[in-house]
């Protein structure tokens, strides 16, 4: 649409305004000319009319005068009527065809003033006769008395028809209206470059503003004039400049925001008003991963829900505007939820979550407690044991030799689960501490575990497990320390023949890639409770408290395993499902070189 054109605009207005003074103008020289056409064929007839009057009055003979006032009539295309004593008079040469009646110049009351010695001007509409036919023409009519020489009167008519004068009008209006047009068009011409040339920078900042939206702030208006269109054009370039270097800002901003969200331990999620999440860092994701795989395991990879719990916490934050938390457990994890409202000015326009995981201090709380718990049960029953039976001794309460030596094989074995007890709780401080050593040295990976599959091949016969090896290996090869790596295996096979019931299966499974090695050790036992998972690798964990104390297990084989692993650089995991079966599982760096 033209309208929606600022050169549109401006040149549509400058041409209706052009249009309406020309229109004015127009109608004015119109009217101008028209009336000093008039006027002056008024003054023509009239002095036309003075001129036969005064050859009238001054010639004695008449024939004369009317032969000089027919000359007169047919040079200036006029018709002349004169009356005489009675008689009548006309020029031959009617102009234009147009022929009055003798009787209207006596019987028109204007016309018939002039036998009262009076002038008549006058114009209308008379009745005329054209090749025999009378019709109505506009004429012009001047009559004026006059007296002869002789002291004759009479009157002489001078008339011409006004289509003279309108032809003359209207050569006239031609030309105006063809100056009127030339006007025009120039007019529309210079509207459109007129408004083209100032319109111009005004387009090209209409582009570069889009382009502006569009990033691209290394444009530039170019500015030709100092005009208020020139300072428009230097102010656009200062305001591109000033949003470029903001915008840099921004997003320097939010660059420096977006690392530290995601280098943050703890989770954070921003919420707007109506409680839909705005940004989240990937331990927030990965929360809230755990939440929907929880709750809705065909679409845990879907994070864009909020847990219930913290939608209560939101509804409750922006009720009392104060900061509020919650602890939740998510997959046998503790989370620590604290929300505080954000303002804006004097309302609530959001909230920020900040959710921390709070598992390990909860496990180290718990086990700083158990430690001691542990520690002093574990102690207990065996200093209570020596106790006992060697005040049995000092009593002398054992009857015979073979009682005697009982007695004295228990206290040595207590003392020797004492000293064991005491042993491993100074290794696992040791490792635990940093201070282990390592003696890596090329290990032939199937001898290795020939030796440790036959050490346990007697164990397993007695307590009927089948204990089974399954090498999988493609590098005979691996550089690690083999006594600790055996130790390891010891805690896993042993407690794995142990927790396992008759007919059941042990199996060992050793498989590798070109970075690393890996052995599970499999069973069919009665497998660890979900809810003690996270703890499997703590010191003193005991699946089965009394089992263990009966089969002299102290709690701390599992610790020191991670610890020996840990050390290697390597990786151990468990998975197991009550009464199914569990399966260790350790990584180890393969290494190519010594070095």
């Amino acid at each position: 649409m033209i309208w929606r054109s600022v050169v549109g605009k401006l040149s549509v207005t400058i041409l209706l305004l052009v249009l309406v003074v020309l229109l004015v103008l127009t109608i004015l020289l119109l009217q101008f000319f028209e009336r000093f056409h008039i006027t002056e064929a008024e003054e023509q007839l009239t002095n036309h009319a003075n001129g036969i009057v005064n050859i009238l009055e001054e010639y004695d003979s008449s024939s004369e005068a009317l032969n000089i006032v027919e000359h007169i009539a047919d040079s200036y295309n006029t018709t002349v009527v004169v009356f005489q004593n009675g008689s009548e008079w006309e020029s031959e040469s009617p102009n234009a065809g147009v022929h009055l009646p003798l009787s209207l110049f006596r019987e028109d009351e204007r016309l018939s003033r002039v036998a009262n010695n009076e002038a008549v001007i006058t114009h209308g509409d008379f009745p005329t006769y054209e090749n025999g036919e009378e019709i109505h023409n506009e004429i012009f009519i001047v009559g004026m008395p006059f007296e002869t020489a002789v002291g004759e009167t009479g009157s002489v008519f001078l008339y011409q028809s006004l289509s003279i004068i309108e032809d003359t009008t209207g050569e006239t209006k031609q030309i105006i209206l063809f100056s009127a047009g030339i006007a025009i068009v120039l007019t529309a011409f210079f509207a459109v470059f007129l408004s083209s040339r100032i319109t111009a920078p005004l387009r090209k900042m209409r582009e570069l503003a889009l382009e502006v939206t569009k990033g691209n702030f290394e444009t530039k208006v170019p500015v030709v004039t100092n005009d208020e269109i020139g300072q428009l054009g230097i102010a656009f370039n200062k305001m591109r400049r000033e949003l470029n270097q903001n915008i840099m800002a921004l997003n320097q901003e939010k660059e420096q925001l977006s690392r530290i969200l995601t280098s943050m331990a703890d989770g954070v999620i921003t919420m707007d008003r109506k409680g839909t999440m705005v940004v989240t860092n990937p331990p927030a994701n990965r929360f809230l991963q755990a939440y929907s795989y929880e709750h809705a395991p065909d679409t845990h990879s879907e994070i864009e829900h909020l847990p219930k719990e913290v939608k209560k916490l939101f509804q409750r934050v922006v009720t009392l505007e104060k900061e509020q938390m919650i602890e939740m457990d998510v997959q046998g994890r503790v989370y620590v939820v604290l929300m505080t409202p954000l303002y804006d000015k004097q309302f609530v326009r959001g909230t920020v979550a900040v959710i921390r995981d709070m598992t390990e201090e909860r496990q180290h709380d718990k086990l700083r407690k158990d430690f001691i718990a542990n520690v002093s049960h574990e102690l207990r029953t065996p200093i209570s044991m020596l106790q006992g039976y060697s005040e049995a001794i000092i009593d002398d309460i054992a009857q015979s030799k073979e009682e005697t030596q009982e007695i004295g094989r228990i206290i040595y074995d207590e003392s020797r689960r004492m000293g064991r007890l005491v042993n491993e709780l100074l290794d696992l401080a040791r490792m635990e501490a940093g201070h282990i050593q390592l003696e890596k040295q090329w290990v032939d990976v199937s001898s290795f575990l020939e030796k440790v599959y036959k050490k346990f091949q007697g164990l397993a016969n007695d307590a009927a497990v089948d204990l089974e090896l399954e090498q999988k290996h493609q590098y005979s090869q691996a550089y690690f320390d083999p006594d600790r790596i055996e130790q390891v295996l010891t805690n896993l096979i042993h407690n794995a023949i142990r927790h396992t019931s008759v007919d059941g299966h042990v199996k060992i499974i050793v498989s590798n890639t070109e970075k690393q090695l890996t052995i599970e050790v499999e069973d069919s036992g009665s497998g660890i409770p979900e809810e003690d998972l996270p703890y499997v690798f703590e010191r003193f964990y005991k699946a089965d408290k009394a089992r263990t104390r009966e089969k002299g297990g102290t709690g701390l084989g599992l610790a020191i395993a991670k610890n020996i692993v840990d050390s290697h650089n390597g990786d151990i995991t468990v998975h197991s499902k009550q009464n199914e079966g569990t399966t260790f599982r350790f990584y180890l760096p393969l290494e190519k070189d010594k070095g």
